[in-house]
């Protein structure tokens, strides 16, 4: 595989990836609201951890949801530099 086929693997896994953690954040919000069983927060992070830092992130503002947590309003968005740093990194070195 070339660095294209690499590229494009990429770029699903993440795109997919969001998009499941924002429905995630969106499901459990709905949950906080109804009371009934919650995602575990190590869940959430873990998330954000591999990838899905824009997608907790976009998820926490658009529902309102853990922005009060520490862990979330400070963790998520370091995340995410750190994530954005490494894909610019791989793209220039690779």
């Amino acid at each position: 595989m070339d660095a294209m086929d690499w590229a494009r693997i990429l770029t699903g896994y993440l795109v997919v990836l969001n998009l499941v953690s924002f429905a995630i954040m969106a499901a459990d919000k709905g949950k906080a609201k109804r009371g009934t069983w919650r995602v575990p927060e190590r869940i959430l992070l873990g998330l954000a951890a591999v990838g899905g830092s824009p997608g907790v992130w976009l998820g926490m503002y658009v529902f309102r949801h853990k922005t009060r947590k520490r862990k979330f309003s400070l963790g998520v968005p370091v995340l995410l530099c750190l994530q954005v740093s490494v894909l610019v990194f791989l793209s220039k070195y690779l």
